[in-house]
C-alpha cells in the first residue's frame, strides 16, 4: 500500500509530465533549450521576491519569469548582440542577483537544495490542484495558438507572409514557459525542469515518424520518467527530482537504438 505522500507525488508528477510533453516538444523545434534554462534560473529572483513581498511564490515565479522573457525579446530586436549571448547574461545575472538577495535575507531560512532540485514527495494538496488547473490553462492556450505558433516554427517568414503574427503567438509561448516553470518548482527544481521540458521530447523525436507522434511519445516518456524516477527514489532513498531526470536520460539512451535502426536500414 503506497503512502499519501507518494499517491501526491504520482498525482503532480503525472500532471506535470501531460503538461511538458508538448511543451517540450516545441522548446526541441524551436531549439530553445537555453531558453528554458534562462526563465529557470530568473525564478530563483522571484522566490525571493515572494519571501520579502509575501505573495504566492507561484505567481512570483512566473511574474518574474515572464518579464525576463519579454525583455529578452525586446533586446533581440534592439541590440546586435546574439541570441546566446543574451541568454547567458539574462539567465546568470537574474540567478546572481537572486542569490544576493538571499544573502542579504538572514532572516528567512531558505531550503536551497530543494528549491534548486526539487523535492516532489514533499507537494500537498493545494500543489496538485495548482499543477492539474495550471497545467490544464496551459494546455488550452497552447492548443488555441497551436497552428500559429506551429507554422513559425516551421517557417517563420512564411508564417510572417500569410499574417499570422508570429511575433506574437512567440510572446504568449515563452510566457506559457514560465506558466509551467512556475508551478513545477517543488517537482525538480530549477535547475533540472530544462531536463523535464527536453529529455522525453527529445527521446520522442528518436522514435516518432510525424509531429503529432512526437507530442504522444513525449508525454508517454514523460509518464515514464515520473514513474521510474519516483519507485526508484522511494526503494534506492535518492533525491526525487534528480532520479525523475535520470529516468528521462535512460528512456532516451534507449531510444537511440531507434535511430541505429533507421540509419541501418537506409544503408
Amino acid at each position: 500500500m503506497l503512502d499519501d505522500f507518494f499517491i501526491r507525488a504520482l498525482l503532480v508528477g503525472i500532471g506535470m509530465a501531460i503538461v511538458t510533453g508538448p511543451l517540450g516538444c516545441f522548446v526541441v523545434w524551436r531549439r530553445l533549450s537555453f531558453f528554458g534554462d534562462t526563465l529557470a534560473h530568473s525564478a530563483l529572483l522571484g522566490i525571493t521576491l515572494s519571501y520579502t513581498t509575501e505573495i504566492n511564490m507561484a505567481l512570483s515565479v512566473f511574474v518574474t519569469s515572464s518579464i525576463v522573457a519579454l525583455i529578452l525579446l525586446k533586446l533581440q530586436k534592439t541590440t546586435n548582440l546574439p541570441s546566446d549571448a543574451l541568454l547567458g547574461l539574462l539567465a546568470h545575472s537574474s540567478l546572481a542577483i537572486g542569490l544576493v538577495v538571499i544573502g542579504l535575507l538572514a532572516t528567512i531560512r531558505f531550503d536551497l537544495m530543494g528549491l534548486l532540485f526539487g523535492d516532489i514527495l514533499a507537494v500537498n494538496a493545494n500543489d496538485i490542484i495548482l499543477v492539474w488547473i495550471g497545467g490544464a490553462i496551459i494546455l488550452i492556450v497552447l492548443k488555441i495558438i497551436w497552428k500559429p505558433l506551429f507554422a513559425s516554427t516551421v517557417n517563420f517568414e512564411l508564417a510572417e507572409a500569410e499574417g499570422m503574427k508570429p511575433e506574437k503567438y512567440n510572446a504568449i509561448f515563452t510566457i506559457l514557459l514560465a506558466a509551467i516553470i512556475a508551478i513545477s518548482i517543488k517537482m525538480v527544481g530549477l535547475l533540472l525542469i530544462t531536463g523535464m521540458l527536453i529529455l522525453p521530447a527529445a527521446m520522442a523525436r528518436n522514435i516518432s515518424d510525424n509531429p503529432m507522434q512526437m507530442v504522444i511519445f513525449s508525454v508517454i516518456g514523460g509518464l515514464l520518467s515520473v514513474l521510474i524516477g519516483l519507485f526508484a527514489s522511494l526503494e534506492f532513498n535518492t533525491p526525487s527530482g534528480p532520479s525523475i531526470i535520470t529516468a528521462g536520460l535512460l528512456l532516451f539512451i534507449l531510444s537511440l537504438s531507434r535511430i541505429k535502426k533507421k540509419t541501418q536500414l537506409n544503408n
